[in-house]
């Protein structure tokens, strides 16, 4: 079918769309005309497509874009698979090769802190080799998988996890695995060599990932995008995942208890976390989160603060798929959110994710993570510690 013949189909098909609601109109300005009618159609003073606002933001402008290359109207109209499109448009293809339209696409970039130059130069590269992997992990499709975002340089960190709540289970239909996953620290951030240690580590606990990518706090949601697509490869039938922070305490019997009261329906869709609603970019420089006018402007979606969560394996196949249509963003909680909104979906907030800590007077207080799931932040020998006080059979509380 020629260009020409396709737009014109898709002229008559917005002209069958026009009428329908013409003739719905008039049904409901005739239904309403009797005294004794009951029962009226309600219209919807919105239009029912979204107009597009012009942005001045880089991300929000490239975002937008992004949208119209995956917009199957446009993918008709122009006769071209959503692949296609995306293969023509230098400006999205997954090089890692620097951008060289940011520098003049953003006013002030030669002003904006190396941390932010790095990210936009870089922005569309997902494509870095898996160092370390663990392509058995999930022969025993895992009813929960545990992922924890580290530093090569914590190895404390990991062996207490691995000591505590992260301990891997084979029983009966429970099947509790675990990978820390990591980039790399290379000697330009002034980080030690320790590549030997780690594989020496790899291959004792064989649950390690490490990626080929520099492990900076912006590329954080780059390790998002790169685990979830290891999910898909390597572990599709992990039925649950929870992801968290490498200081935080996780009381795993709390996830296994929810998580087995769950109906199927609910399990389905599940994303639960400590949820923070109505929020948007801090605009101050001396904030860990600040993010410039120019980069980004517009409130974040619904978010669960990436201290941990909890989610589906069926959900994280959805966003894995979703996550190609999502520019990353330097704030991986956020893009997480961005995803989950792409969906349809928003984060559910659980009473027992504490990202925030509890009240100083309960830290002590064993009694005090009973019924939590998560808190943060905990040292390593806090883990162990309240930990093993946990499995204390004479427990009362």
């Amino acid at each position: 079918m020629s260009v020409g013949r396709r737009r014109l189909k898709l002229l008559g098909i917005l002209m069958m769309v026009n009428l329908f609601i013409y003739v719905i109109v008039e049904v409901s300005k005739n239904s309403g005309q009797g005294k004794n009618s009951k029962k009226r159609v309600i219209l919807s003073d919105s239009k029912f497509w979204r107009k597009y606002t012009a942005h001045k933001a880089y991300w929000n402008k490239q975002q937008q874009k992004l949208e119209r290359l995956y917009n199957p109207v446009f993918a008709l109209l122009f006769n071209m698979t959503v692949e296609e499109r995306l293969a023509a448009n230098s400006n999205f293809s997954n090089s890692c090769d620097p951008d060289p339209y940011v520098v003049s696409e953003i006013n002030d970039y030669e002003n904006l802190p190396d941390r932010f130059k790095d990210f936009l130069l870089y922005l569309r590269c997902r494509n870095y080799s898996l160092l370390m992997d663990q392509p058995q992990k999930c022969k025993h499709k895992p009813f929960l998988l545990l992922a924890i975002k580290s530093l090569i340089p914590h190895f404390d960190r990991r062996q207490a996890i691995r000591e505590s709540w992260g301990k891997e289970i084979k029983s009966g239909d429970t099947t509790i695995m675990r990978v820390f996953l990591l980039g790399q620290t290379p000697s330009e951030d002034h980080y030690p060599d320790l590549s030997d240690m780690l594989k020496f580590e790899s291959e004792t606990h064989q649950d390690i990932l490490l990626w080929n990518y520099r492990d900076t706090f912006f590329n954080l949601t780059l390790k998002e995008v790169l685990f979830l697509k290891w999910v898909s490869n390597t572990c599709p039938e992990a039925q649950f995942i929870f992801k968290g922070d490498d200081d935080v305490f996780v009381n795993t019997h709390q996830i296994l208890d929810y998580l087995k009261s769950l109906t199927k329906e609910k399990a389905k869709d599940l994303f639960i976390g400590d949820v923070i609603q109505d929020a948007g970019p801090h605009r101050d420089k001396k904030l860990k989160y600040y993010i410039p006018e120019s980069i980004y402007e517009g409130s974040y979606p619904p978010y669960a603060g990436g201290g941990g969560f909890l989610y589906s394996g069926d959900l994280a196949l959805r966003l894995t798929n979703i996550s190609d249509q999502v520019l990353l963003y330097p704030i991986d909680d956020v893009y997480i959110g961005m995803c989950l909104q792409k969906l349809g979906l928003a984060p559910e907030k659980h009473k027992g994710f504490k990202t925030f800590d509890i009240d100083e007077k309960h830290r002590n207080n064993i009694c005090s993570y009973t019924n939590l799931i998560l808190v943060h932040s905990r040292k390593p020998q806090e883990m162990i510690k309240i930990w093993t006080n946990l499995q204390d059979p004479h427990l009362s509380c």
